[in-house]
């Protein structure tokens, strides 16, 4: 008698949820990841935009990187919704095995989505007003009549912090496509119940 209540069964009618959840999970946390990180870049943006509004358009980088942490979701979710199997007269046949796996798959996706659209957020925030602020001091001492570096840094050397901007940016977005990929390996684990 006690075996018997600890038998555990490979498809029990629980089982589907955990699949859903892990569609779920991909998606919201992707999403929001990727709504945060274009709400705060977008908020460096405006306000390096007061000031150097010629160089609105070269900034707006964090705020495609952003957007792409939603699509990573999706991709997950259909994927994941792709592997489900429909119970019918003989039961579930989606096993736990599969919806612990599909579980796992979504919140990797979705957490590092969200790692990744928070730090893409914060780094755009302050690398975008740092360059706006680099570049209206430029400016600002060559209309005094300063020479030397002013005119370096109003010419094109100053590029050194954008790109280092862009460079933590691009790394930060890396970590949304590290939970993809694994997503993507765990979304291949699947075990059917015949």
């Amino acid at each position: 008698m006690g075996d018997a209540a600890n038998e555990s069964y490979p498809c029990p009618n629980w089982a589907p949820i955990l699949g859903f959840g892990g569609c779920a999970v991909a998606v919201v946390f992707a999403n929001i990841g990727g709504a945060y990180g274009t709400a705060k870049a977008g908020q460096g943006i405006m306000a390096m935009g007061i000031r150097s509004p010629e160089l609105l358009m070269k900034n707006i980088i964090p705020v495609v990187m952003a957007g792409v942490l939603g699509i990573y979701g999706l991709i997950v979710a259909v994927i994941l919704n792709g592997k489900m199997i429909k119970p019918d007269s003989d039961g579930v046949k989606y096993s736990q095995f599969s919806g612990f796996a599909h579980l796992a798959a979504g919140l990797c996706c979705g957490l590092c989505s969200l790692a990744s659209g928070l730090s893409i957020g914060i780094a755009a925030d302050a690398g975008t007003r740092a360059v706006g602020a680099q570049s209206a001091m430029a400016a600002s001492w060559k209309k005094m009549g300063f020479t030397g570096d002013a005119d370096v840094q109003a010419t094109g050397s100053g590029d050194a912090l954008f790109v280092g901007t862009v460079l933590i940016q691009v790394f930060a977005g890396n970590l949304g496509l590290y939970g993809l990929i694994t997503a993507l390996i765990l979304s291949q684990m699947d075990y059917v119940c015949e």
